[in-house]
């Protein structure tokens, strides 16, 4: 391997299991813990200069833009498990093609995403049913926030390919300085400029855009496999073929989980202000929650990514079980912590009476969703792992879409359970992920690599380019 690509490489296919993915999964969750920390940042600080109105807008505006990031992140699953598996094969040259493609690709994306839903703002703050007292707050800040959406995906990209490369430490490095640069700018926006949620928004752009200016010139000055030149942003088309495949699905699962929440905004805008920022305040909290469980899903699925490439299948399953007791462990936890402090998170938000009134109960039930949710995430890192993105895809269809919204508008308009009703379906609904999940394990046909044919290209397909 060459030196320079060995500072980035890591081979996770050998070693203590346990070590290496808490090694692996560690600045991983501390990378989105600081990713999480932007929207979050936004909230608190509107919310102690605008109070509960303020919360309503941003939180609103906050679950689009957590769409299209969750969207992107599916789509660049894609390039993790490729890069994975060429790790795990030792296939350098094609990592390198597959590195170009895929910025390559992801920018054109951010563009057409960009251009297509900046028009589309105000039609889906009316879809959503966004309270009055808040709608000119959401709208500054979701347009501002989309405005973005190509430093979205450069930062992401870069994250993607750094995990497949069995590292990640680089990106919490980069994440955290710029969470850090969000909190002073929010501050500084929001309160003497006097900006409001805009200055939240555009706050959080900045800190992107440094986020992934700082990833590149970091990576150019140590020697990264991909130069960041502009002859290198060459497009392969078997590796267009490759990364839609894998990633597609993906990008499609995460779009399901993210519209299912957008459903539920809508089911509990239609209540008023306060259940709408209860409602949000309790969608972020719940966002740290589950953070422990998403990251070891992508530690996950980068360890068996490696594993599964070089065929061991056992390894790759055991990655999984110690995934699912560290998730199980850490989730519950924070779980325990929600349910007996609920007044006291929401007061960080600046919440008033009645929204601490409509949301502690809410919040209690997101609590053991925490856990519950953990161990979909750790079928799911296994699955993605070999490639089995269209397994991902219908886990989601059938928790998000299936049982999850249903069952909000039932609890909600049948039984007139109001913000509750809400709190039980998002908790019940990944029950049904997990029955799926021990259906596909037992079945074996996890066993099937669906990237195999990654190999068969590179072993003497030459790739088409365009």
């Amino acid at each position: 391997m060459p030196e320079a690509q060995n500072k980035f490489q890591n081979d996770l296919t050998s070693g203590h299991v346990s070590k290496q993915l808490l090694k692996f999964s560690l600045p991983f969750l501390g990378a989105m813990l600081f990713q999480a920390l932007y929207n979050v940042a936004d909230m608190v600080i509107v919310g102690w200069y605008e109070g509960s109105i303020g919360i309503s807008g941003v939180g609103i505006g906050g679950q689009v833009a957590v769409l299209i990031t969750n969207l992107i992140i599916g789509f660049t699953t894609g390039g993790t498990i490729l890069i994975a598996q060429y790790a795990g094969a030792k296939l350098f040259d094609e990592q390198k093609k597959t590195i170009g493609t895929l910025f390559s690709l992801y920018g054109i994306f951010a563009v057409v995403i960009t251009a297509v839903l900046l028009p589309l703002v105000p039609s889906i703050l009316d879809l959503l049913q966004t309270p009055v007292e808040s709608y000119a707050i959401a709208k500054d800040y979701l347009n501002i926030c989309i405005s973005g959406t190509i430093f979205i995906f450069g930062y992401n990209a870069v994250s993607a390919i750094l995990r497949g490369m069995g590292n990640s430490k680089a990106p919490l490095v980069f994440v955290g300085i710029a969470a850090s640069a969000n909190v002073v700018l929010d501050i500084l926006f929001v309160g003497p400029i006097g900006m409001g949620a805009a200055g939240a928004a555009l706050a959080t752009v900045i800190s992107q855009a440094l986020s992934l200016v700082l990833s590149i010139v970091y990576l150019r000055r140590k020697g990264f496999i991909f130069d960041f030149k502009l002859k290198s942003f060459r497009i392969y088309g078997d590796k267009v073929r490759l990364l839609l495949k894998l990633g597609l699905p993906s990008g499609m699962q995460n779009l399901c989980v993210s519209l299912s929440f957008l459903i539920l905004t809508s089911l509990v805008n239609s209540l008023g202000v306060y259940s709408s920022a209860a409602f949000n305040i309790g969608m972020k909290v719940n966002s740290f929650a589950i953070l422990p469980g998403i990251a070891m899903s992508q530690s996950i699925a980068s360890m068996c990514g490696q594993n599964i490439g070089a065929g061991l299948y056992d390894r790759a399953m055991n990655t999984m079980l110690v995934g699912l007791r560290m998730n199980l462990l850490i989730t519950a936890a924070v779980g325990v912590v929600i349910a007996l402090f609920p007044g006291a998170i929401m007061g960080i938000f600046n919440a008033d009476a009645q929204t601490v009134v409509e949301g502690a109960d809410f919040l209690r039930l997101l609590a053991a969703d925490a856990a519950i949710s953990s161990i979909v995430f750790s079928f799911n890192g296994l699955f993605l792992g070999g490639g089995h993105t269209l397994a991902t895809l219908f886990n989601a269809v059938l928790t998000s879409i299936v049982l999850r919204a249903p069952m909000a508008y039932f609890f909600v308009n049948v039984l007139g359970l109001k913000l509750v009703g809400v709190g039980i379906a998002v908790t019940l609904a990944p029950i049904g992920g997990i029955l799926f999940g021990l259906y596909f394990i037992k079945s074996g046909r996890w066993k099937v690599n669906k990237a195999e044919n990654v190999l068969k290209l590179s072993e003497g397909v030459s790739a088409a380019e365009v």
